[in-house]
């Protein structure tokens, strides 16, 4: 069992989705000689509000950093 998790907004193909499960697979077999039919992959999309740090959501601190790049540019 493998599980990769990350917020929204990444914009993940469904393609991607396929290559990251197929190379996941291989890696698990080539360095730890684990079966295909042995291993699961779950990719777990999280919407950025639903996790956090620090007492903050993903969202707010996504946020913040926008605005702190922005006045950095400027």
């Amino acid at each position: 069992f493998c599980k990769f998790g990350y917020g929204e907004p990444l914009c993940v193909s469904a393609e991607q989705k396929r290559a990251l499960i197929e190379g996941t697979t291989q890696l698990l077999f080539r360095v730890l000689g684990k079966p295909a039919i042995s291993t699961f992959v779950v990719i777990d999309e999280v919407e950025t509000d639903n996790w956090g740090w620090q007492g903050k959501t993903t969202t707010q601190i996504r946020q913040e950093q926008r605005v702190a790049d922005s006045k950095s540019i400027t």
